[in-house]
């Protein structure tokens, strides 16, 4: 619809619960940049929108052109509720900025959120990133997208999704980063990084990113659901790890694309998985080629938002 934050394109998804409901960030594109808005659902089906939250304005050059949510801090584990974490009296999220106007242009940096209002729409922004782009010539030296915050511990982990090279072609891989203290404003690298590589060759060759990284309480283990990527299409894939650093990945796409025609015959992209009345959601970005009629406002590509289950979808 002409005006919105979405006019363009609706991409990925952060759902989480809040006082006995069920909440939803989306990241939407208008044509400038990425905007974040928040919605409010009782069966992860149906949605009410509450406006953006995450708005372009900012003074800062890194994130005027807009803010795209990265992940809000809240419980991981798989079968759990999902509910947000108040550190320090606040909720807490991680967003990222491109530089520049257009879809996704520059390498992007992280920045942080927090708010004190239990609404969740009036959002407090740090001028300052605190977590950017590796050097020059590294696996992430072009640039950075989503980052995923998981409470490990005492401390925190960050998994980032780094770029190698600011112009196609370019790889995306998974990096890990601690916290250097109990402020998610200072983080090290981890020595090994990338942690979840790009495979030689097939679905994942050229991205293994998105990383939506959860605790798996009923089988002890670390679950990583992530973006696969050969140059042609994008597609959702499963790790597993005891640890959260070494991966053993599932060789072929969970979520994969669809037939000609479906709404995901391009990429079925973007992973985010909640467990809810006994069944798991896996929510992600579809992908199709527009029509004659929708190119001149959509390109060449259309994206929504949609769902698979683990369960039949009740009538």
């Amino acid at each position: 619809m002409d005006g919105t934050f979405n006019q363009y394109a609706a991409d990925n998804m952060r759902i989480f619960r809040h006082r006995g409901r069920i909440y939803c960030m989306s990241i939407g594109f208008d044509g400038i940049g990425y905007q974040t808005a928040l919605a409010v659902s009782d069966d992860l089906l149906h949605w009410t929108d509450l406006g953006v939250v995450l708005p372009r304005g900012s003074r800062n050059p890194w994130d005027r052109v807009g803010r795209a949510i990265s992940c809000v801090l809240h419980d991981v584990d798989l079968y759990g509720n999902r509910e947000l974490i108040k550190k320090d009296g606040k909720y807490w999220l991680f967003y990222h900025a491109y530089p520049e106007p257009g879809y996704e242009t520059g390498g992007a940096a992280n920045g942080l959120a927090w708010t004190t209002d239990e609404e969740l729409l009036d959002w407090h922004f740090l001028d300052e990133p605190v977590f950017t782009k590796g050097a020059e010539g590294q696996w992430d030296g072009a640039g950075l997208y989503s980052v995923w915050c998981v409470p490990y511990k005492d401390s925190f982990r960050l998994y980032y999704n780094g770029k190698s090279n600011p112009s196609w072609p370019w790889k995306e891989q998974v990096g890990l980063a601690m916290a250097t203290d109990n402020s998610l404003r200072h983080w090290e690298r981890y020595a090994g990084n990338p942690i979840h590589r790009v495979s030689l060759a097939g679905w994942d060759s050229v991205f293994a990113c998105g990383q939506h990284v959860l605790w798996d309480s009923r089988l002890q283990q670390w679950v990583q659901f992530f973006c696969g990527f050969d140059g042609r299409h994008a597609q959702d894939g499963v790790s597993i790890s005891a640890d959260g650093i070494h991966w053993r990945r599932h060789p072929e796409p969970i979520i994969p694309v669809g037939a000609p025609g479906d709404l995901d015959s391009v990429h079925a992209h973007k992973p985010c998985v909640i467990w809810h009345e006994d069944t798991l959601y896996h929510f992600y970005c579809a992908v199709r080629p527009t029509t004659t009629e929708e190119k001149p406002m959509f390109g060449k590509e259309y994206r929504c938002l949609t769902v698979a289950a683990s369960r039949p979808f009740k009538e």
